[in-house]
């Protein structure tokens, strides 16, 4: 027998070096793999061989692989083994344990984590209760070396991270054979026992309960702070105070982590936080858990303080602060970053941010924030001492920006609430920093512009500076207004900051847009003395027509038109915030406008609609309705007459017309070629921006008293609430037809022969844009040296954001035309019908990324549902259904397809579009879904004074998709805030389930959903409408084949998406209510679950008798839930990485049971597989 087995061994020796030796060809690695799967599952002699290849005298790979026969052995042969067979086994592994393994420094790591898996699986079998001596025979080999005692962790770490069986009630003996080797431990000899031992205490404490760890006064936590001070343990120990600091549970059973604040243990922590170090991945990653473990010991404190248990502020607070704050003030980025949360909760706590201790932390945190808030470390760059840490941290630059901008997002939040405990400090020090950078010279430093010699990139060291300051500057005075007082308001202090930073002068345009940003910031000093304000707006409107060299011709780079747009929203936000304010400077506005629209080379098209904008957010101030509808005519004169007249008539209502006439059919030779065309665009964007601009701005007074006595109001309601009316509604009107006709164009020229008819430059400006298509596969926007590039690269990219700005700005203005114009808008004749014809015409034509939304449904009046929403939304979501189930069977039948072909057979950007689409399609559906809600379920609605509600009706909408050609001042559009949905219908919803046929396609929508591959949207629609919609036919007669195919829509769902715990509830739950609803008088749904595969038949039997009879109270309603839950456990579908994985099956061990006492008969008696 002896010579069989080594001849195969021999053979599998063969076969482990082929498959390890690089230069081992594809076609022999697999055969060599075939050959050892084939031994494992088949051959008798798997032990025999295993501990003939584990012997020492082998290879470190080959011994490894025969420990790895043995694993498998125990992991899928064990039940199959004689007692006699596993008893062998497991004293030919002890033996292994005792002396099969060199010593503890020479001794590979894998093998020894092999070896202890191996004992792992035998104690998941057959430990207590066949094996109860196991704990003691562990003993026994850590008194025999260092080694033995490695082995002994390394089995307790394993077997806590593999599944199986756990007698809890052993647990403080194990934890206690844990700790005795690792506290007996010698100085600093064989460090790597106490590593092995710290790591499988970490796997205990994350789930034991917290008694064993915060017994004798939390000895155990005490300890591990003394080893933050051993360079050898100390990242060990800290991962094990973070596991333990960071466990949740009752807070009277958190409160002994106070002992952590005592003098020794803060003592230690500090002095590991405060210690100096390079870039040694371990002392890094040391201080990496150090610092969650303070933000994990802030988290337990804001807990415990305050509480019903008494606990005190700590007397070393400022202790555990200063640890803190060195990692806030730390080189490396992802440090910096991690505590700002913490601080945040510290500045926001009730008692907490009262301390003295902490408004004296709070003083040093802001003017910390100073450096902290400058954007230096990139990893390209060596510039400063975080460079080197981000080299660690960030694979790209791109990636460092994200996490800046997060990390800034958070200082923010953390400044503002600092600012709350110091205000008047934290003025004081944005004042000394303004006034700074306002003193010190600009220094570009190495990274000038690449357009204009001596200005700055944005990467600059000042135009850093600047911008820090800029938003920390935000931060403090935005809450400083907030939280003072009128008369604590340091006036005086602000108006000297104002006029110093309304005196300086710069032809810089990155610092200028930061001189922007702080005119704004200090701007509601100037409400204190009016009589500044013609200096702040001779300083901003200077601004809008920056040029970097007067009459230059060339582009304009991104950093001038950048600056241009700001100081146009800047115009704007004044305007819109104090327009009451501002009417007194109305008229001297107007004439200023008037005299820069009498240049046609100052003012882009976009930047008078801007102006146009802020005129008429002032004029709202007018309180008078003829005074304001005057203006507004007068100012929409020029727009009315381009819009209506017979060439655009002609041009909007052809699309080869519309092509020719934006320059799109035509090869770019020459540019006057081009440039005619760019003012023809121009044209059209400037009509389509002007009234959309009124559209969004143009307003009746919010008081209606006042609207009444300027004659806005033109009658009442039922209820008495007014209906008002807006100036600018007239002459809208006479625009909307070219609106309709814009856009019934642009959906035709979606259709095959309008796509020939583009030219070779532009047979691209349809498809998605690169900024769309980077958000939707979560590509950052790259950042550098991007203000020294034009908007657009080329003339087809210029196109492509015309089409993408224009379509958007269509939709928002059919959109805002009923919040705007209320009954004026909804009771135009035949509005329905032009909708349809426009809005819905060739739809299977427009791909998904130019869906946009239009906003009409929740500021309908009741009135029109019937002559309004139902033709509408009937239509729509019949479309939709078809739409959304067709896409889908594209995205599986693709699924299924790539899954059978080679990786090679894919190009790159073949599969990068794909992904494209899918998630494009995921988008789609889940704003589908937000329409259906917010149709048919009520909702408490936040309105802003200006408009009455908004909902997406097409969808999806990218913010980033605004291109050169869209207004500057989107981020100012309002809408509604909407909450949690509730159970009841909305009166909307109600009319449209009067009709079957949208309820039908309603219902169809939301259970089909449930089995696309789109987990998001598979929650929602299971929780929120699925249920709503079935529940209002529930009385009714149902036919057979509907309740089956409802049930099983549910079914199928769960196949798809039930290894998700959200989705797996949700639709648990939906599952549960349907068969307790139905089940009385369907019994198809009977037949259903009995195809369920291994479904329990006589649980089904008792449940389905409970359900019919409904015998079960309020009380067993949880144990219902779970006992339905394993019935159906057999339609949750796994995930892939599961679904051809080799199951483990490890049979249950006898009840544990208090034993007599025993007697010399019964240990007689006794037979267990582990003893003689």
């Amino acid at each position: 027998m002896a010579e069989p087995i080594r001849a195969l061994c021999d053979e599998l020796i063969k076969a482990v070096n082929v498959m390890m030796e690089a230069e081992s060809s594809q076609t022999y690695r697999l055969e060599a793999l075939k050959f050892i799967e084939e031994f494992k599952e088949k051959s008798p002699f798997c032990v025999e061989c295993g501990l003939q290849l584990a012997e020492k005298s082998q290879t470190a790979v080959v011994r490894h692989f025969g420990l790895q026969i043995l694993e498998h052995v125990v992991k899928f042969k064990w039940n199959d083994m004689a007692p006699q067979e596993k008893l062998q086994l497991k004293n030919c592994t002890m033996g292994l344990l005792s002396g099969g393994t060199h010593p503890i420094l020479q001794e590979e790591c894998h093998v020894k984590d092999a070896l202890s898996r191996i004992v792992v699986e035998m104690i998941k079998r057959e430990w207590p209760q066949h094996w109860p001596d196991m704990l003691k025979e562990m003993e026994a080999l850590t008194a025999m070396g260092y080694q033995r005692l490695l082995c002994f962790g390394l089995c307790f770490f394993f077997f806590f991270f593999s599944p199986g069986t756990f007698s809890y009630s052993a647990l403080p003996n194990i934890i206690c054979q844990i700790k005795l080797p690792f506290f007996s431990l010698q100085a600093k000899a064989h460090w790597r026992v106490g590593v092995a031992t710290l790591n499988t205490l970490a796997g205990y404490i994350d789930w034991v309960a917290l008694v064993y760890i915060t017994n004798d006064n939390c000895h155990l936590l005490e300890i591990l702070c003394l080893l933050l001070s051993e360079p050898e343990l100390q990242l060990e120990a800290a991962e094990c105070l973070l596991i333990a600091i960071s466990r949740k549970g009752k807070l009277e059973e958190r409160k002994p982590f106070m002992v952590l604040f005592d003098e020794v243990a803060m003592n230690y922590i500090l002095s590991a936080a405060q210690s100096s170090g390079g870039i040694v991945e371990r002392r890094y990653t040391f201080l990496k858990r150090l610092c969650q473990v303070l933000c994990a010991l802030g988290s337990q404190i804001c807990s415990l303080v305050g509480s019903d248990f008494e606990v005190q502020v700590p007397l070393n607070l400022d202790k555990y602060m200063e640890a803190l704050f060195a990692f806030t003030t730390h080189p490396s980025q992802l440090l910096r970053s991690s505590t700002q949360m913490t601080w945040g909760n510290l500045f926001r706590h009730d008692i907490l941010s009262k301390d003295t201790v902490v408004g004296q932390m709070a003083i040093k945190y802001l003017r910390a924030a100073r450096i902290s808030l400058v954007k230096t470390g990139f990893p390209s760059k060596n510039d400063c001492p975080g460079c080197e840490f981000s080299r660690v941290d960030f694979d790209s630059d791109e990636d460092f920006n994200c996490s800046f901008n997060s990390f800034r997002a958070q200082q923010g939040e953390a400044v503002r609430l600092a600012c709350k405990i110091v205000p008047f400090e934290a003025f004081q020090i944005a004042r000394e920093w303004v006034q700074y950078q306002i003193c010190t010279p600009i220094d570009t430093g190495n990274t000038t512009s690449k357009t204009e010699k001596g200005l700055c990139s944005a990467l600059s060291l000042t135009a850093v500076q600047w911008d820090a300051m800029t938003f920390f500057t935000e931060s403090v005075l935005g809450q400083l207004f907030k939280i003072l007082e009128k008369e604590k308001i340091p006036i005086d202090e602000g108006m000297e900051l104002l006029q110093m930073v309304v005196n300086y002068e710069t032809r810089d345009p990155l610092i200028l847009s930061c001189v922007l940003t702080i005119i704004s910031t200090l701007f509601p000093f100037v409400t204190h003395q009016p009589h500044f304000l013609p200096q702040v707006l001779f300083k901003i409107f200077p601004s809008i027509t920056f040029e970097l060299v007067e009459e230059c011709k060339a582009p304009r780079t991104r950093a001038v038109k950048n600056l241009r747009r700001h100081a146009c929203s800047s115009i704007i936000r004044i305007c819109r915030d104090y327009s009451d304010f501002m009417l007194p400077c109305f008229d001297m506005m107007y004439e200023h406008v008037k005299k820069l629209f009498s240049s046609e080379l100052l003012l882009t098209q976009m930047e008078k609609c801007a102006l146009m904008e802020a005129l008429i957010l002032i004029s709202n101030q007018f309180k008078d309705y003829n005074k304001q509808k005057a203006f507004l005519k007068e100012l929409m004169a020029p727009v009315t007459a381009q819009w209506l007249s017979e060439e655009m008539k002609s041009v909007l209502l052809d699309p080869a017309t519309f092509l020719a006439y934006v320059g799109a059919d035509q090869v770019i030779s020459d540019a006057d070629t081009e440039d005619q065309m760019g003012i023809n665009r121009s044209r059209i964007s400037f009509c389509v921006n002007t009234i959309l601009g009124v559209v969004k701005r143009a307003r009746w007074p919010a008081n209606p008293e006042e609207a009444k006595a300027g004659g806005f109001v033109v009658s009442t309601i039922s209820d008495g609430a007014p209906i008002y009316r807006n100036p600018c509604a007239e002459p809208l009107q006479a625009l909307l037809p070219n609106l309709f006709a814009l856009i019934r164009t642009q959906n035709n020229l979606f259709l095959p022969e309008n796509i020939n008819r583009l030219s070779k430059t532009f047979t691209r400006v349809y498809e998605i844009m690169d900024v769309e298509k980077n958000f939707a596969l979560g590509i950052p926007q790259p950042l550098l040296d991007a203000y020294d590039s034009s908007a657009y690269r080329n003339i087809a990219e210029r196109m492509q954001g015309f089409f993408s700005s224009l379509y958007d700005n269509c939709y928002h203005m059919l959109g805002n035309a009923g919040p705007c114009m209320q009954q004026d808008f909804y009771a135009i004749e035949g509005l329905a019908e032009q909708i349809v014809g426009s809005a819905f015409t060739h739809l299977d034509s427009v791909p998904d990324h130019r869906l946009r939304p239009l906003q009409l449904v929740m500021s309908c009046p009741h009135d029109y549902y019937d002559s309004l929403l139902n033709p509408l939304l009937g239509p729509l979501f019949t479309y939709l259904l078809q739409r959304l189930n067709f896409r889908w069977q594209i995205i599986n039948q693709r699924t299924s397809l790539c899954a059978q072909e080679e990786d090679e057979a894919y190009e790159e950007n073949h599969v990068t579009q794909e992904v494209v689409e899918e998630q494009l399609l995921r988008l789609v559906t889940r704003e589908v879904m937000d329409l259906l809600t917010v149709t048919l379920q009520c909702f408490h609605m936040s309105h802003s004074p200006f408009h009455t509600g908004t909902v997406f009706l097409f969808i999806f909408y990218f913010i980033f998709c605004l291109g050169d050609e869209e207004m500057v001042s989107m981020e100012s559009s309002q809408g509604i805030q909407m909450n949690t949905p509730s159970d009841e219908l909305s009166e909307l919803g109600k009319c449209l389930l009067q009709s079957e046929d949208i309820y039908m396609t309603l219902l169809t929508i939301c259970f089909n959903s449930l089995s696309w591959k789109d987990t998001i949207n598979c929650q929602r629609c299971a929780s929120v409408l699925c249920w709503t919609l079935l529940k209002q036919v529930l009385g009714c007669n149902l036919l057979p084949d509907a309740v089956t195919w409802l049930y099983t829509s549910v079914l199928k769902g769960l196949q798809m998406h039930g290894q998700h715990e959200g989705c797996n509830a949700a639709l648990t739950q939906l599952a549960l209510l349907i068969y307790e609803s139905l089940r009385p008088r369907y019994s198809e749904l009977r037949f259903i679950m009995n195809q369920i595969p291994d479904i329990h038949v006589e649980a089904l039997e008792q449940f389905d008798q409970k359900t019919i009879q409904s015998t079960v109270s309020k009380a067993g309603e949880k144990k219902k839930r779970e006992q339905f839950k394993r019935l159906i456990a057999g339609t949750v579908g796994k995930p892939l990485g599961q679904q051809f994985k080799k199951e483990v099956h490890i049979r249950n061990l006898p009840s544990l049971f208090k034993k007599p006492k025993p007697t010399r008969d019964i240990l007689e008696n006794t037979d267990t597989p582990f003893e003689a």
